[in-house]
């Protein structure tokens, strides 16, 4: 890349994914939309499904082979040069290929990860770290959707919205190198062992830093750090700090509170808000700590 021109040579691609009679390499990426190369072979059946996002957009252009498209009962034959797009979709769409199919696929909003090897690799060891803390299950996920709704709230582009979605979930695979007897321990830490913990953003950057996905590990780094320089691993301050790690800080630090831990029982929303509140902008951000609390109320959590 120089100068924001990316140059790719014939099958090169940045991820792939394959199963069965289908291939998909995902060749181009900026913001949320997805360039992709997609395989299918003769004889296969697909579909394209409405978003969750009305307005955007999946286009498909044939480089090679023919498809036959059924929609509302009629069927559209599709060849080679031929393209077909969605927008404002309200109902699935399904097609078969008539020989075997390679399409040129773009899409405004993010496919690939739904797929994507990586982002499985990843969870799987997000997973084998709710297994090695018991008392943490689901963490992870509840964490991501805190941080999507202030995210949404505080009106955050859709590529940070994305990559906050991926760095709150796999915000905790440092873990997996914490030993289990200290990650359960009922009693209070050592110094000792609170040090071995402190390791665990740190330790969580190198599971992504050399993948497509690099870009969150900063914000993975930084979760742990607080405003006023009490945080760890590095003891950032205030404006050193990534908007993504303070909204995982808040929701983070909510989802200990209120969820069974070894050494306490879970907090009521009331009392974990209070507790933020009394760090709001100590250790947390003061609007993120203000835009959360609202969301609980309304919503019930």
């Amino acid at each position: 890349m120089k100068n924001g021109l990316y140059v790719g040579a014939s099958a090169e691609y940045i991820e792939r994914y394959s199963q069965n009679s289908a291939d998909l390499s995902l060749i181009g990426k900026g913001g949320t939309s997805e360039v992709m190369i997609q395989k299918i072979s003769k004889g296969s059946s697909a579909f394209v499904e409405p978003g969750d996002i009305p307005e955007s957009m999946e286009f498909f252009y044939l480089l090679e082979g023919n498809l036959s498209l059924q929609l509302e009962g009629e069927q559209k034959e599709v060849c080679e040069g031929g393209y077909f797009y969605t927008h404002h979709l309200t109902e699935t769409i399904h097609f078969e290929t008539t020989t075997d199919v390679r399409l040129l696929y773009f899409s405004t909003e993010p496919v690939f990860r739904y797929l994507s090897s990586t982002i499985r690799e990843l969870s799987e060891i997000s997973k084998e770290v709710e297994k090695k803390d018991v008392y943490t299950h689901g963490h992870s996920m509840r964490v991501k959707d805190y941080a999507i709704m202030i995210a949404r709230k505080l009106n955050l582009s859709k590529e940070r919205i994305e990559n906050l979605t991926y760095a709150s979930l796999f915000h905790d695979l440092g873990k997996i190198d914490i030993p289990d007897h200290i990650l359960n321990k009922p009693g209070r830490l050592t110094d000792d062992e609170f040090k071995i913990i402190q390791t665990h953003p740190f330790e969580g950057i190198k599971y992504v830093e050399k993948t497509y996905y690099k870009n969150i590990a900063e914000i993975i780094h930084q979760h742990h750090e607080r405003l006023d320089g009490s945080g760890y691993p590095r003891g950032l301050r205030e404006d050193e700090i990534l908007l993504e790690a303070k909204i995982i800080a808040v929701a983070d630090t909510y989802d200990a509170m209120t969820t069974d831990r070894p050494y306490r029982q879970a907090l009521s929303k009331e009392i974990a808000l209070k507790e933020l509140r009394n760090y709001s902008g100590l250790h947390y951000d003061y609007n993120i700590v203000n835009v959360f609390a609202k969301l609980i109320l309304q919503n019930g959590f």
